[in-house]
């Protein structure tokens, strides 16, 4: 029976963040090593989300961790905004502001390693024991889709929106990220064009 690790982001808490490994997990005999990779959630200071990141991205250079940290994760969105002078924009933010998404073959050998590096306050999940994310969560967030299906749009295509703040409205492609499964389109908004990066799963083909 697969344990129950379904979270939100109300559900995350500073209090189930633990920056001293758990006295279970010091224990020889307990030590753990995954033997696949799973996604795991990382607390990070609020507004060092993209400075975790990098910084733990040169950890896993330095210690030679590729083959254990296969991805990072922070989640995004697009929101409208307005100016001062009433232009509109459509600005990037963080979705869920001090968490990072890491999968990795977790080990009780690199608890440290991940835990120390500069940015990041610890793993999330209870007592400060890392528990990977359900796969209903996971297939929830979208962590995978990526690696779901090949990219079927090219370049000069006409889509249709249907997610985000831009939902509904008709844009072409002028260019196309297939190893991230990411697009870039032209949006007519407010009297000009205007270039948007996309996810595929944003948006659908028109029908010839």
């Amino acid at each position: 029976m697969e344990e129950n690790t379904n979270i939100t982001d109300n559900e995350i808490t500073k209090e189930t963040v633990v920056n001293d490994m758990p006295p279970e997990l010091k224990v020889a005999g307990n030590q753990r090593r995954d033997t696949e990779a799973r996604w795991y959630v990382l607390h990070t200071f609020n507004g060092y989300e993209t400075v975790a990141e990098d910084n733990l991205k040169k950890v896993i250079e330095k210690y030679h961790l590729e083959d254990r940290v296969l991805e990072i994760f922070i989640p995004t969105e697009d929101i409208m905004t307005e100016k001062k002078d009433g232009t509109k924009m459509i600005k990037t933010q963080h979705s869920m502001p001090t968490y990072i998404f890491v999968k990795m073959i977790y080990g009780d050998d690199i608890w440290h390693t991940i835990t120390r590096t500069r940015g990041i306050t610890g793993f999330v999940g209870p007592k400060g024991r890392p528990l990977p994310l359900s796969n209903t969560d996971v297939m929830k967030m979208r962590l995978e889709r990526k690696l779901n299906t090949k990219v079927a749009f090219e370049v000069d295509d006409v889509v249709n929106i249907i997610d985000g703040p831009l939902m509904g409205q008709t844009a072409k492609i002028t260019a196309v990220d297939a190893a991230n499964h990411k697009i870039t389109v032209v949006v007519n908004m407010f009297g000009r064009s205007n270039k948007v990066e996309l996810h595929t799963s944003q948006v659908k083909a028109l029908e010839k």
